[in-house]
């Protein structure tokens, strides 16, 4: 998805074929929100500092996801 993103494609993501996150070229995310924000139809608050995120050491010879996704497991068994 980042790789056609970079290529300027805008893409919807969806949940339950709801629109759930919208992934926008990099330059025109800017530009779009510049003009909302511009014509008052848009009010950006600051973000918040929220806690550090979480680093992981992965050992090279495993995936990374499937290493998230077994986390992910353990936290619902």
């Amino acid at each position: 998805m980042f790789a056609r993103a970079e290529r300027g494609e805008t893409l919807e993501v969806t949940r339950h074929n709801k629109v759930i996150a919208v992934l926008v070229p990099g330059d025109e995310e800017a530009g779009r929100y510049a003009e909302l924000a511009a014509s008052g139809r848009a009010h950006f608050r600051p973000r918040r500092p929220g806690p550090p995120l979480p680093r992981y050491e992965v050992e090279t010879d495993i995936d990374p996801l499937q290493a998230l996704l077994d986390e992910r497991d353990e936290d619902y068994r």
